[in-house]
């Protein structure tokens, strides 16, 4: 029984949801304590201001205290000390996702946001026009949102808005974490292969997927792209209502008449105009999952126009991070090919003359092997200078198993372009240092932190 929980302790607690979800535990009166091996700011910070108890380091020793539940987060398993004392000790635990759902989702009224690419920018654009509607929802985003300053928010509203991603729940739950977030309204951007680590075809990612629309409720309404082709399968077996958006004739929410500038994008539907602050096609798909969705919850035309107004995009999304020596630095954590390729569109709308150059770091379970290696050469189409960095812990994968990142540069080359594989973030520096010109834009794609070489790059740049 819930009931009987006063104290909760995380195994893992600094990754910046579990470190959310703790401090609102505080909030609720729980007695909260945690345990990472990383405790550094700003989540020490964090979570000392919200007078949460972190333990530096796993032991068995910081389940001493016996605490009435243990939440294991998703990077932990078998061999850790406190898994380990958890399961000797007969104890009480669960996932992040299984204890959102239980303390935080239940009795709301739930919007998922889900698919391979887009879920963070449109549920903070749909958190935001829910925000300047008034209607205070609670979210669980996996970046920031520039407008509200935090991944996560827990207030009394009704509403629950969250990212919903496919990745698998636990160690001792392989079912992906959207499973557990009981929506009224799903939203599926898009569906492609991703994370390679755990699905090993197009037809393990359709069957998560078709798990997850199997639990909208015939009062719910799922928002599927209609121009997805690995997506449309699984929208003909429905038990709830299914609406579809996109760009193509047979979509219920279609734009039309779509107008790209360097800043802004307009598109219209039947009833009205829509003005977003974001660039490329992708961003107009998002947004019209956003109209559906809000629609549906009750909001007007002019509600969600006036969230478009002042929503001012996400971090690390195509986010500019300092302009030195006329040149200007872009951070995207893109790293799925059709990511890199819609970033790289949206750059060219915004600098249509200007020459682009594009900084990969295969970084992710996906992007670190081999799956993608036919689709990047297509992939930085728009690019006019190519620099591939070696691949991030490439001695934890065996080396057939690894994506060839000379053999990348080498493919793009035939295609014409301007590639160079240079290694390590010390080069790359150097070699953009000397060449890029005032007036160039340089997009560091990289899902980590890529040695701080933004912050290199402005300074080596600002010092010509």
């Amino acid at each position: 029984m819930l009931s009987d929980i006063r104290s909760v302790h995380f195994v893992g607690i600094c990754g910046t949801a579990m470190a959310s979800v703790a401090a609102a535990m505080r909030d609720r009166g729980f007695t909260v304590t945690g345990s990472d091996a990383n405790v550094y700011p700003p989540m020490s910070t964090f979570l000392a201001e919200r007078k949460v108890e972190v333990i530096a380091g796993y032991s068995e020793q910081n389940l001493a205290h016996k605490p009435d539940l243990v939440v294991i987060g998703n990077t932990h398993s078998r061999g850790n000390p406190e898994v380990e004392a958890v399961l000797d000790r007969k104890l009480r635990y669960c996932s992040l996702p299984e204890l959102l759902k239980e303390f935080f989702i239940r009795g709301k009224r739930s919007i998922v946001v889900s698919g391979t690419h887009g879920k963070t920018t449109t549920t903070s654009l749909l958190t935001w026009v829910f925000e300047s509607a008034g209607l205070n929802p609670s979210y669980l985003i996996g970046g920031i949102p520039s407008n509200l300053g935090a991944g996560a928010r827990f207030t009394e509203s009704d509403w629950f808005i969250i990212e919903g991603d496919e990745y698998d729940t636990a160690f001792f739950d392989k079912r992906s974490k959207f499973v557990h977030y009981l929506p009224e309204v799903a939203i599926i951007n898009n569906l492609e292969l991703d994370h390679a680590d755990i699905f090993p075809d197009i037809a393990s990612v359709q069957k998560t997927f078709s798990h997850f629309i199997r639990l909208v409720p015939r009062n719910g309404l799922l928002l599927a792209n209609g121009d997805e082709p690995y997506l449309a399968p699984l929208l003909n077996a429905t038990h709830c209502p299914v609406k579809r958006f996109g760009l193509g004739e047979n979509n219920a929410v279609r734009a039309t008449n779509i107008q790209f500038g360097a800043t802004a994008t307009t598109f219209e539907l039947p009833s009205c105009k829509f003005q977003i602050n974001l660039v490329g096609e992708l961003n107009v798909r998002n947004a019209l999952a956003v109209v559906g969705a809000a629609k549906y919850c009750g909001l007007s035309n002019k509600q969600i126009q006036a969230g478009f107004d002042t929503f001012k995009g996400v971090k690390r999304r195509m986010e500019v991070r300092g302009i030195a020596g006329g040149v200007t630095v872009v951070d995207d954590f893109g790293h799925h090919p059709t990511a890199i390729r819609e970033t790289l569109k949206a750059l060219r709308i915004k600098h249509p003359t200007q020459k682009l150059w594009a900084v990969f770091e295969p970084r992710s379970q996906s992007t670190r092997r081999n799956v993608f290696q036919n689709d990047f050469p297509t992939a930085f189409g728009e690019a006019d200078m190519i620099i591939i960095a070696e691949v991030a812990f490439a001695n934890v994968l065996a080396l057939e198993e690894r994506l060839d990142t000379t053999k990348l540069a080498a493919d793009l080359k035939a295609r014409g372009k301007a590639a160079h594989f240079l290694p390590d973030v010390d080069s790359i520096v150097q070699h953009l240092g000397q060449h890029a010109q005032g007036g160039d834009v340089i997009c560091v794609f990289t899902n980590g932190g890529f040695g701080n070489i933004h912050a290199r790059l402005l300074e080596r740049l600002g010092k010509r």
